[in-house]
């Protein structure tokens, strides 16, 4: 598993969410953009995963519009929230159980950065 892999980025923001939320800390939103200390990914790629979470309704509060042309228009991150299903997925999944290992063997892990 590298740290650009689907589910080490999907832990990565699900837990970063999660952390703010157990500890009532606002949401940093550019921890979560394509380039950030948390990961960097190109912006093709995060815009995927960033749809695909929200689909899943992993999370909410971001808003997804497509504009003319096609392409996609991401805003509101200051909102984003993980979800019930969203805390279970982090939970419970394998593939982000290991992406989690992974994360915590890099030393990549959403809880560094409030230390």
């Amino acid at each position: 598993m590298a740290k650009d892999d689907y589910h080490v980025i999907v832990y990565q923001i699900l837990s970063y969410l999660y952390e703010c939320l157990k500890n009532g800390k606002d949401i940093n939103p550019k921890l979560l953009q394509a380039n950030s200390t948390l990961f960097k990914v190109n912006d093709k790629y995060w815009q995927y995963i960033i749809v695909n979470i929200c689909n899943m309704n992993l999370v909410s509060g971001i808003s997804i519009t497509k504009a003319y042309g096609g392409d996609i228009v991401i805003s509101n991150l200051e909102d984003a929230e993980i979800t019930p299903i969203g805390i279970e997925y982090l939970c419970d999944n394998s593939f982000i159980n290991k992406a989690k290992n992974f994360a915590k063997t890099a030393l990549e892990i959403a809880p560094l950065v409030f230390g």
